[in-house]
């Protein structure tokens, strides 16, 4: 089955090549708009070999690892102290549904007059946008526990955070790696998005510079450049994702098939 899976999205992805190579050469649309892929690949070769490509590719990694990382860190937190103290929940949650639904790149302007074009600016939309996925997922994976396993922890003496560690987290575990894989991908939207409308260092200041430069196959490569890092990063998160539940059932089931 993974094997005719791969091949089904092997052919798809070849015909997608030879349709993005065939329609600017038969005049469908301008290639000045829109380069065949054929020359969309020499510009990222160009680009490869170029060393302030590899300089903005690490900016936008260490901006979307540091923000990916602080959003986790906070998400998790934040998710557990609310749940042990359900006054504090009770007491936030207007807040929360106030804050979360605010678009982060409706900061923008506050992020540029805080701190400019810094990396700090980056930071402060990934990890916005981050942590609410980080935060809702843990709150629902707590709202999952077995009252059961949980009544039975209090009959053996189990303190607050035994019950936490023994009971809550495992219950709420595959919750909480679904919402780091989307956190994840939702990272590296804002880390580009920073980037290309603040003019931060990285890959969306590089897609910038092309577009005004006119360099159109060069900002397609970047573009693609993105996608792809956006796909290994997918890959990567759903990797740990099987490592950390390989005792789920959700994940043994996934094996199996």
């Amino acid at each position: 089955m993974r094997g005719e899976n791969a091949a089904l999205g092997a052919a798809g992805l070849a015909g997608f090549l030879v349709l993005g190579e065939a329609v600017p050469r038969l005049g469908l649309v301008e290639r000045e708009y829109f380069p065949p892929v054929s020359r969309i690949a020499e510009a990222l070769a160009t680009e490869i070999g170029d060393a302030a490509f590899w300089t903005a590719l690490g900016d936008t990694l260490t901006g979307w690892a540091l923000g990916l990382a602080i959003a986790v860190a906070a998400g998790i937190a934040a998710g557990v102290l609310l749940s042990v103290v359900p006054y504090l929940r009770e007491a936030t949650a207007s807040t929360v549904e106030f804050l979360r639904p605010i678009p982060s790149v409706a900061l923008i302007p506050l992020a540029v007059l805080l701190y400019g074009t810094e990396l700090r600016s980056v930071l402060l939309l990934v990890v916005y946008a981050a942590f609410w996925q980080v935060l809702l997922q843990v709150l629902y994976g707590v709202r999952d526990v077995d009252p059961v396993a949980e009544e039975t922890a209090r009959s053996y003496g189990l303190g607050a955070w035994a019950r936490v560690r023994h009971v809550m987290w495992p219950s709420a575990l595959p919750y909480v790696m679904t919402g780091v894989r989307l956190a994840a991908a939702v990272a590296l939207i804002l880390a580009i998005t920073a980037e290309l409308v603040i003019g931060a260092p990285g890959l969306g200041a590089r897609i910038a510079v092309a577009q005004t430069s006119q360099a159109v196959p060069e900002m397609y490569a970047l573009v693609v450049v993105t996608g792809l890092l956006g796909l290994l990063i997918n890959i990567g998160a759903r990797t740990v994702e099987r490592r950390a539940l390989a005792w789920h059932q959700s994940v043994r089931g996934e094996v199996a098939v």
